[in-house]
């Protein structure tokens, strides 16, 4: 800093020093403890991936023969041993039509989290399988160390890619892969698989976007009954209409007008601490909403669905998107009436737009006026304090800045795990070239009322 007056009293440069210390610290105080990454191409066993999605991009080169993509993390749970976590990709290559070939799976991994244990920097910063049940770190992402969905007992009902000769896709004239069909293995084009949780019983539950539907599976991936869809509990001020939601990608559609944008579902879903009750919450706003206050494409509905009884309760609650906020990334439980919810916009750090991409408490015990649940900023994820440079870019301040950002874990009152969605084989996050998936602890400044 440059003093431009030599005759100041010291008092008074003690005060501009002061004002500028102020100035240059973060306007949220969360911290970055933990930073690991997992490179854009990194890849497990399967069959032969991304047929459908072009010739790649951000120089990576498509199909992936003999090989599934370990990206697009989209949800994250505990995994099976202290460290250890279970990431879900959604549904491959970014849609329907180009996902054919692409599994839905759980991986197991463990990160190796750079920190700073008071006098250095520590930890290798990578990503490593493990296995799905022991947690014992494996040398490649082998059979061992996922779970894939799957129907052997045809409870979906719509027609699978597992059911087909040939993919749905172009011509029509390249054989299903006999794993996937000799397995009833799930892909893409079936189910588009944002958000997962375990319930008291060990089974997961699915919330994703075509349905938009909830999916349940035993711990091992295999579906246990039908989907279920979305009542179209209509909120007051409403003039939607129809007896469900439904987006475009609804195989039950037929001649009816969706009332739901494309890819809009469950991007969030969070699960009670007790395990019995879900809370999904859209990603879009169902047709009509927008006539509750006005607002354009701002309102997203919170449901209630009973685990126990099998079905949607009465609840619903508003979520207002910030001014802004385009999307929703994820929502999990802080306790019974709390929750958290990345919220973000499509802009990232190589266009010319600003990158909007926050974590925010959500009170459903809460409701504002309009019948809106109230939200409480807790981190700015373009804003946060890393003093011992974890990621290695030469900084102390620490910006997420990916298009999408849809996972995030409670692990303790004081420290979250955040984990991006590179949309791979794509680009343009951080630079033009794919990126990688990054794994963050960050530190909260003040402790969250976790359920024990």
């Amino acid at each position: 800093m440059k003093l431009v007056n030599c005759c100041k009293k010291p008092s008074v440069i003690l005060a501009i020093l002061l004002s500028s210390a102020v100035l240059s610290k973060p306007a949220s105080s969360a911290e970055l403890v933990g930073f690991a990454m997992m490179p854009a191409n990194t890849f497990a066993e399967g069959p032969t991936s991304g047929q459908f999605a072009g010739a790649g991009a951000g120089g990576n080169v498509l199909p992936l023969v003999n090989k599934q993509p370990v990206q697009g993390i989209s949800a994250v749970l505990y995994g099976p041993e202290a460290s250890t976590f279970y990431v879900m990709p959604d549904n491959g290559f970014g849609s329907k039509i180009n996902s054919a070939d692409a599994l839905l799976r759980i991986y197991a991994v463990h990160p190796n989290f750079k920190t700073w244990n008071g006098v250095e920097v520590i930890g290798s910063g990578t990503v490593s399988p493990v296995d799905f049940q022991t947690g014992i770190i494996l040398p490649t992402f082998n059979r061992d160390s996922f779970i894939s969905l799957h129907d052997p007992n045809h409870k979906l009902g719509f027609e699978v890619v597992a059911g087909m000769t040939f993919y749905p896709n172009g011509s029509h004239d390249i054989p299903v892969d006999p794993l996937i069909q000799s397995g009833r293995l799930l892909t893409g084009a079936d189910l588009d698989i944002e958000s997962v949780r375990k319930d008291s019983r060990g089974h997961f539950w699915f919330g994703e976007e075509f349905g938009p539907f909830l999916v349940e599976t035993d711990s091992s991936g295999r579906i246990l009954s039908a989907e279920v869809k979305m009542p179209n509990l209509v909120p007051l001020g409403s003039t939607a209409n129809g007896a469900e939601v439904r987006s475009p990608q609804n195989p039950y559609l037929g001649s009816e007008r969706p009332n739901l944008g494309r890819s809009l579902g469950f991007e969030g879903m969070a699960i009670n601490p007790a395990g019995t009750k879900l809370y999904p919450l859209l990603e879009g706003t169902v047709d009509g909403d927008n006539a509750i206050d006005g607002s354009v494409n701002k309102i997203l509905r919170i449901g209630e669905f009973d685990i126990t009884s099998g079905g949607y309760t009465r609840n619903q609650w508003l979520y207002k998107l910030d001014f802004a906020g385009t999307n929703i990334g994820d929502m999990t439980a802080i306790n019974d009436h709390q929750f958290l919810v990345i919220e973000r916009n499509g802009a990232t750090a190589t266009d010319n737009d600003t990158p909007f991409k926050k974590i925010f408490i959500v009170d459903i015990s809460n409701v504002e006026s309009g019948g809106f649940v109230k939200k409480t900023e807790l981190v700015n994820l373009m804003n946060i304090h890393d003093p011992h440079d974890l990621n290695g870019d030469g900084k102390t301040i620490f910006t997420f800045p990916f298009v999408t950002i849809e996972s995030v874990l409670i692990l303790n009152s004081t420290t979250l795990l955040v984990i991006n969605d590179n949309n791979y084989p794509g680009s343009g996050g951080r630079n033009m070239s794919s990126d990688n998936t990054e794994f963050l602890q960050i530190r909260l400044d003040k402790p969250i009322a976790v359920n024990p």
